[in-house]
C-alpha cells in the first residue's frame, strides 16, 4: 500500500524502456496506470468513461464545460489561462464515442504537476452553472419581440460544422450503422438537432453520475516522482465515497444474423454531387493482443500502400475518386474495419460493393502475396520500434492505447490497460506463424470479412436541397418555440441572454487569477538551446548533419530548390512529389517499388515548404524526398532514392491519373474540417512570394488547377507527361540541392557513404531562378462552399506600411489569441475558435475564425482589437505568465526526427543560433510597451487588410460586406 493505493500489478517493458505499475485506489476503487521512464516529457491524463444514451452531446459539452472554473481555481476558464501562461507540451480534452480524456504533458516538472492539479479541480469540482451549459452547449437569442430566436453555443456550432463535412458524416454512419444497439450508434459529439433537448438537469446529471473516483481511469508518464503521483491523486480521490458505477460499462453489441444497409444524404452543391459508399465488418474485441497486432498489420496489407491488393483493386475500378472509410478503428470496444470509396456516382454502389467482396474472397481463398505481407509486417513493426508519435507526446499514444483495453469490463473480467503496450510477444508470434506457412491472415478474412453477417453498407447521397432544408427545420422549429412564449417569456430570453454576456465580459478578479499556479521568469532557461547542425558535404554538396540520439534509425532529407520552378509549374509540385514514389520506375512497376520501399525502409515520401527568409524579401522553397530507414537497410534505402529520382514513370496515364483525382478530391475534402487553414493561406498569399508559393501548391489557387489538371489528363494527357518531365527537369537536380541528415555520429559514419552515389546520380545542371512576388487577389473575397458555419478572415503585410515584428511580438500575439480574441469571437461570439497568426519572419498578420456562425461581427472584432491593446493594463503577474507561455511555445518539445527538420528550416531561412537568442531575449523583456506597439500591426489590419471567407454563400451574400463571392464547392 502506498498513500493510499493498494498496488495490483507491475510490469517491465523493455521495449519501451518502461516499468508500469497499476494500482487500485482503497477507497474509492479508482484505477491508476503509472509508467515510469526517463522521458522528460511527462504526461498525466484523467479518463471517465461516459457512454451517452442520447445524442444531445451532453458528454462533449461537459468536456468543454468542467475546463470553465472550479473550486480551488474560481476563474472563468483556466484552461484558458494554462494556455496564456504554461510551458504545456500538451493541453487538451477529448470526447470519444465512450470515453472522456483530460490529458496535459510538459517537460518541465514544476510546470507538469501545475497543470495537473488544475485539471483534478477542474473535472471533479467544476463550477457549473446554467450559463455554463449555455455558453459551451447551447441557448436562445433574441434581438427584439419583432425579430427571429437563434441558437448559439460554442459545442452547437462546432457541431454544425462537423455535420457539414461528408468525410465526417460517412464515419459517423458508417460507424453508427454496425452498433445500432449500444452508445456507439449515437453521436457522443453531438448532433446540432439533438443538442437543444439537453437540459440543465440532465447536464448536472451526467457529471454527478460519471465524473467521480470510482469511475475514473487516472494515468502517469515519465519521469518525474512515482510516489508523489500517488500523493496528488490520493488527496483528491479521498474527498470521495465509493460509488457503484456498472451501469457505465460499455456492453457489447449483439451480433447481426444478416447484412444491412444505410442510405443517408449530405449537402452538396453544383460541383459536390457525388455519393461515399462503404462496406463495413464488425470484428473483435480489442483486447487479445495477437489478433489486435494481426488486424493492423492485416490493415496494411489490404490498403496501407498504393499498391495494396483492396486499395488497388477499389481505385482502378475507375468508379471514384479516392478511398472511403476509416479502415480498422481500434479505439473502442469492438474494433470494426470500414472501406469503400468517394466520389462514385450512386447507382454504382453496389459495383463497388461487389470488388470488396471479391477482393477478399479472392485473398482468403487465393492467399495473400508474401511480398505484401512481408512490407506490412516491416512496416508496422518499424513503427512499433520508432514510437514516432509526431508532435504528440510519446507518453499520450500510449494512454490512448492503455485506454482502448483497460475501459471495458464485465462482471467475471476486469480491464487490463498492459495488454498491447508490450509487442514483443504478439509481434514474435507473428512471425513465427508465418516461418510456419501458417496462412493466418488469410483465415482472419475468411473467419472476420468472408463469413461474417455483421455487415453494413452505408451510402451517403448528395443532397443540393440539404443544406437549405436543415436550414429551415431549424428556423421552424424556432418559429414554433417562438410562437410557444408570452411576451414576458421573451423578456426572460433577451434578459438571459445579455445577463450572459455580461458575464462573459466580466473580468476575473485579480485574486482569483492570481490562483493559477504558474512558473516565474526565473523559471525560464535564458539561453536558446540550439539543435547540434554541423555544416559538411558530400562532394559539392552541402550536408547538414544534426548529432541527435534516434535509436538506430537515420533519417535523411533532400531539399530540392523550387527557386526554378516558374509559377505556372508549381502547382504541379505535390504531385510530381506523390509520383515519384507511386507511378513506378524504369526498372519496375509501382506495385514492385511500393513493396520494395516498405520492406526496406520506415517509409519514403515527398512535402513541399515554403517560406521567407530573414531580413529579405526572397521566398525560401523546397520539395523535401524524405527517408527513414534503420542502419541495416539503409544502403537499400539509398538505392530505392536513386532509382525514383532518376527514373520514377511520369508518362503512365493511369496513375498519373489516379494521383490526380485523389489530390483534387482531398483539396475539396479538407475546405470544411480545414477551412480556417485554407483562409489563412489564401490570406498570407497576398503578402509575401513564399505564401503565394503555397497558395499554388496547397491553397485555393492549386485546387482550381488540379481541376483542370485532372480534365486535361483525360484529353490531353501528353501535355501534362511533357509538363511533369519538365518539371522534374528543372528541379530534380544536383545544384541547388541541400541534404539535412539526423543520426547520431556512428551511424552516419555507415551511412554517409550510401548517400553519395544518390547525389552523383543527380543531373548537373541549374536553370534560372523563376521570378516571384505575392499573388493578386480580390481585397474582399468570398469562397462559397455547403457549410452550416463560416470561417472569417483578415491579413495584411504589415512589412509593407513600415513595421516589423521584434520577440515581444509573440508574447503580446499569445496574450491576444488566447485571451482578447478567444472572449470575443469563441465565448462571447459562439465560434468554435480563433487564431491571431503572424508571419515574425515574413512581415504578415491574420485573424482567422474556426466554425464561426457570424461574419461581419467577427470581422468587427479583428479590428477593435487594436483599442483593445492600447488600452490594456496588465499586472505584472499577469505579464510575466504571457511571457511563459510564448517562451513555451518558443521551446515546443520536439522527438529528434523533428528537431533535425526545425534545424534545416532555420538553415534555409537565415534564422541563426544568435538571431535566435535574441528573439528570446526580446520575448523574455516584453513589456507594456509593446503591447501598443504591437497595436500598431493591428490598426494597420484594420485599416488595409484583406478579408477572406470561406462559408454559407447566403450568409456572405445577406452579410452587408460587399464580398466578391466565388463558389469553390
Amino acid at each position: 500500500m502506498s498513500h493510499g493505493f493498494t498496488k495490483v500489478r507491475e510490469l517491465e517493458i523493455p521495449e519501451m524502456a518502461s516499468v508500469a505499475h497499476l494500482y487500485r485506489h482503497d477507497r474509492t476503487g479508482a484505477r491508476v496506470l503509472s509508467i515510469v521512464n526517463d522521458d522528460e516529457n511527462k504526461v498525466f491524463g484523467i479518463t471517465f468513461r461516459t457512454p451517452p444514451k442520447d445524442s444531445t452531446g451532453v458528454a462533449h459539452i461537459l468536456e468543454h464545460s468542467v475546463l470553465c472554473g472550479s473550486e480551488k481555481y474560481p476563474v472563468r476558464e483556466p484552461f484558458v489561462e494554462l494556455l496564456k501562461g504554461s510551458l504545456q507540451t500538451f493541453l487538451n480534452a477529448l470526447t470519444f464515442p465512450d470515453k472522456t480524456c483530460y490529458p496535459v504533458a510538459s517537460a518541465n516538472e514544476s510546470d507538469f504537476y501545475n497543470l495537473v492539479d488544475v485539471y483534478l479541480d477542474a473535472v471533479f469540482f467544476p463550477r457549473l452553472t446554467e450559463n455554463t451549459l449555455k455558453q459551451e452547449g447551447w441557448h436562445l437569442e433574441l434581438a427584439g419581440h419583432d425579430k427571429p430566436l437563434t441558437y448559439k453555443g460554442v459545442v452547437y456550432n462546432e457541431m454544425k460544422g462537423a455535420y457539414s463535412s461528408p468525410d465526417s458524416l460517412l464515419h459517423e454512419h458508417s460507424q453508427q450503422s454496425l452498433f445500432p444497439d449500444v452508445t456507439y450508434g449515437l453521436d457522443s459529439g453531438g448532433d446540432p438537432a439533438a443538442i437543444p433537448d439537453l437540459t440543465f438537469a440532465r447536464f448536472m446529471a451526467f457529471h454527478r453520475d460519471h465524473y467521480h473516483p470510482s469511475n475514473a481511469y487516472a494515468y502517469f508518464y515519465g519521469d518525474d516522482d512515482p510516489d508523489t503521483r500517488l500523493a496528488i491523486l490520493d488527496a483528491v480521490f479521498s474527498r470521495f465515497d465509493p460509488r457503484d458505477v456498472t451501469a457505465s460499462r460499455v456492453p457489447l453489441q449483439p451480433r447481426f444474423t444478416e447484412t444491412r444497409a444505410l442510405r443517408k444524404p449530405y449537402p452538396a452543391s453544383e460541383r459536390l454531387d457525388k455519393a461515399m459508399f462503404t462496406v463495413n465488418w464488425l470484428l473483435a474485441e480489442t483486447a487479445d493482443p495477437n489478433l489486435n497486432l494481426a488486424l493492423h498489420i492485416l490493415e496494411h496489407i489490404l490498403v496501407g500502400l498504393p499498391s495494396s491488393p483492396l486499395r488497388k483493386a477499389l481505385l482502378e475500378s475507375g468508379l471514384g475518386d479516392d478511398l472511403a472509410g476509416v479502415g480498422l478503428e481500434a479505439d473502442i470496444r469492438q474494433m470494426f474495419f470500414s472501406v469503400g470509396l468517394k466520389g462514385i456516382h450512386p447507382s454504382n454502389a453496389v459495383k463497388v460493393e461487389a470488388i470488396v467482396f471479391n477482393t477478399v474472397k479472392e485473398l482468403a481463398e487465393g492467399g495473400i502475396d508474401p511480398r505484401d505481407i512481408e512490407a506490412a509486417v516491416n512496416s508496422v513493426e518499424f513503427d512499433l520500434r520508432e514510437n514516432n508519435t509526431g508532435s504528440y507526446p510519446r507518453g499520450l499514444s500510449l494512454m490512448f492505447q492503455a485506454l482502448s483495453t483497460w475501459l471495458y469490463d464485465d462482471e467475471d473480467r476486469e480491464g487490463d490497460p498492459l495488454l498491447l503496450l508490450p509487442f514483443e510477444e504478439p509481434l514474435g508470434n507473428i512471425r513465427r506463424w508465418l516461418a510456419s506457412d501458417e496462412r493466418i491472415f488469410e483465415e482472419l478474412l475468411a473467419r472476420l470479412f468472408l463469413h461474417n453477417p455483421h455487415r453494413t453498407t452505408v451510402l451517403l447521397e448528395p443532397d443540393r436541397k440539404m443544406a437549405r432544408r436543415v436550414a429551415a427545420e431549424e428556423s421552424a422549429r424556432l418559429t414554433a418555440v417562438k410562437e410557444s412564449m408570452t411576451p414576458s417569456d421573451l423578456d426572460r430570453i433577451m434578459a438571459e441572454a445579455e445577463e450572459l454576456s455580461r458575464l462573459q465580459a466580466e473580468p476575473d478578479a485579480p485574486e482569483a487569477l492570481a490562483s493559477i499556479p504558474r512558473l516565474s521568469l526565473a523559471d525560464l532557461p535564458a539561453e536558446h538551446k540550439a539543435i547540434p547542425t554541423e555544416e559538411r558535404s558530400l562532394g559539392a554538396t552541402p550536408l547538414l548533419f544534426h548529432d541527435l540520439t534516434t535509436n538506430g534509425i537515420a533519417y535523411v532529407d533532400l531539399a530540392f530548390d523550387l527557386a526554378v520552378v516558374p509559377d505556372e509549374l508549381l502547382p504541379l509540385v505535390p504531385i510530381l512529389g506523390r509520383a515519384l514514389t507511386e507511378t513506378g520506375t524504369a526498372k519496375r512497376d509501382y506495385v514492385d517499388l511500393s513493396q520494395w520501399i516498405a520492406r526496406t525502409s520506415g517509409g519514403i515520401w515527398a512535402q513541399s515548404f515554403t517560406a521567407p527568409v530573414l531580413e529579405s524579401d526572397r521566398a525560401e522553397a523546397r520539395l523535401l524526398v524524405r527517408a527513414k530507414a534503420t542502419t541495416d537497410k539503409f544502403a537499400e534505402t539509398a538505392e530505392i532514392l536513386t532509382e525514383i529520382l532518376t527514373s520514377a514513370r511520369l508518362d503512365s496515364r493511369e496513375r498519373v491519373g489516379r494521383i490526380v483525382s485523389e489530390a483534387r478530391a482531398r483539396a475539396e475534402q479538407r475546405l470544411v474540417p480545414s477551412g480556417h487553414q485554407v483562409v489563412a493561406t489564401r490570406l498570407r498569399a497576398r503578402t509575401h512570394a513564399a505564401h503565394a508559393m503555397e497558395e499554388r501548391m496547397s491553397g485555393v489557387t492549386g485546387l482550381l488547377f488540379l481541376r483542370d489538371l485532372e480534365a486535361r489528363v483525360d484529353t490531353d494527357f501528353d501535355t501534362v507527361a511533357r509538363d511533369l518531365e519538365r518539371l522534374r527537369g528543372l528541379l530534380i537536380a544536383r545544384p541547388g540541392l541541400v541534404v539535412n541528415a539526423t543520426m547520431d555520429a556512428d551511424l552516419l559514419a555507415r551511412c554517409e557513404s550510401a548517400l553519395v552515389p544518390v547525389v552523383d546520380a543527380l543531373p548537373d545542371t541549374r536553370a534560372a531562378e523563376a521570378e516571384r512576388g505575392p499573388l493578386t487577389l480580390s481585397g474582399r473575397e468570398g469562397l462559397a462552399i455547403p457549410a452550416q458555419v463560416n470561417y472569417v478572415g483578415k491579413g495584411v503585410s504589415v512589412t509593407g506600411h513600415g513595421l516589423s515584428f521584434s520577440g515581444a511580438a509573440l508574447a503580446v500575439n499569445k496574450l491576444l489569441r488566447t485571451g482578447y480574441l478567444w472572449e470575443k469571437v469563441r465565448v462571447q461570439g459562439g465560434a468554435y475558435g480563433a487564431f491571431s497568426l503572424i508571419d515574425r519572419v515574413g512581415g504578415g498578420i491574420a485573424f482567422v475564425s474556426y466554425r464561426d456562425p457570424n461574419l461581419a461581427a467577427t470581422l468587427d472584432a479583428f479590428d477593435a482589437a487594436a483599442d483593445y491593446l492600447e488600452r490594456l493594463d496588465l499586472s505584472r503577474d499577469e505579464l510575466e505568465k504571457t511571457i511563459v507561455g510564448a517562451i513555451g511555445e518558443l521551446d515546443a518539445y520536439q522527438l529528434p526526427d523533428a528537431k533535425g527538420f526545425t534545424a534545416l528550416v532555420r538553415h534555409l531561412t537565415g534564422q541563426t543560433d544568435a538571431y535566435l537568442q535574441t528573439l528570446r531575449e526580446q520575448t523574455l523583456g516584453t513589456s507594456l510597451r509593446d503591447f501598443t506597439e504591437f497595436a500598431k500591426a493591428v490598426r494597420t489590419n484594420a485599416a488595409h487588410g484583406a478579408v477572406c471567407v470561406l462559408g454559407d454563400e447566403e450568409a456572405m451574400a445577406a452579410s452587408g460586406l460587399n464580398l466578391d463571392i466565388t463558389r469553390v464547392l
